[in-house]
């Protein structure tokens, strides 16, 4: 079995792309294979974790706006999470999950939902830096991508809410628990929008 720290972070990436799956049970299935993506596929798929890849084309019309209020008034968060149906909506598990994310951003104060909507700019800008900070430890050329590469991972999972590690849970991250809940209910789940707001923080 392949220790789970030598699995590359885009190759779990690309699995979870792929497949749908968890980012837990992506990185499980790779470390089960050692790495061949191929085999953590069909894993995925025997175990029935990759559904929610047929899921991924589907409309997300439906769903619920959520408030909540941190800190006796000082912190706001303004939430909405889609669904395919209204049923799924009213369900426990739906209504759950929009208040964990809730929380989660008043918490954890993401920037954005996913990676596809951090800004190009943002991205290059933050590379930069990281490339200028490794070179500046003088460590071989050949390394300095992976050091870039892994302070680029934990920025997206400082800023951006699906990245983030879930508030009640270390060992999963708030995509997982959206993915979940999309794999119980049977339906499309999404993150569409959010809106956080401090006290005396500038506009």
């Amino acid at each position: 079995m392949t220790d789970p720290d030598r699995i590359p972070a885009d190759v779990v990436k690309r699995l979870r792309d792929e497949t749908g799956a968890g980012m837990m049970d992506c990185k499980r299935a790779l470390v089960e294979t050692g790495g061949d993506i191929e085999k953590a596929r069909e894993i995925l798929r025997t175990r029935g974790l990759a559904s929610a890849q047929k899921r991924q084309g589907r409309m997300a019309r439906e769903g619920l706006i959520d408030s909540y209020i941190h800190l006796d008034g000082r912190i706001g968060v303004l939430v909405e999470v889609s669904c395919e149906t209204d049923f799924v909506a009213r369900t426990d598990d739906f209504k759950q999950l929009v208040r964990e994310v809730a929380m989660q951003i008043a918490a954890l104060r993401p920037r954005w939902i996913s990676r596809d909507e951090v800004p190009q700019d943002v991205t290059d800008g933050e590379r930069k830096i990281y490339e200028e900070q490794a070179r500046s430890t003088g460590k071989p050329e050949n390394v300095l991508e992976k050091i870039v590469a892994g302070k680029l991972e934990a920025f997206y999972r400082e800023s951006v809410l699906l990245d983030q590690t879930y508030i009640r849970d270390d060992k999963r991250t708030v995509g997982d628990l959206v993915d979940e809940v999309s794999s119980k209910v049977g339906e499309k789940v999404a993150v569409r929008r959010f809106a956080r707001f401090q006290v005396g923080e500038e506009i």
